[in-house]
């Protein structure tokens, strides 16, 4: 029988806020989440999905910089 924790246990496990994991349940990113009335329940073996966000904030961050370059701040 597959046992099963909350998104608050996920987000502990995972280092994530509970909302996230519910976002990530409702966008079918998390393999075998089920909802039961109002509650996500997510497999306890299950693993983190990939981040996907992280490639735009590493590129948002150097056209930061580029912008900013011949600024000198006095």
């Amino acid at each position: 029988m597959i046992e099963y924790i909350t998104t608050q246990e996920a987000a502990d496990k995972w280092g994530i806020t509970a909302r996230r994991v519910q976002l990530l349940c409702s966008q079918g990113r998390i393999e075998g989440a089920v909802k039961k009335a109002s509650v996500w329940l997510i497999p306890q073996e299950v693993e983190k999905p990939v981040d996907g966000r992280a490639g735009r904030k590493a590129s948002r961050k150097k056209e930061d910089i580029s912008k900013n370059k011949g600024f000198n701040a006095e």
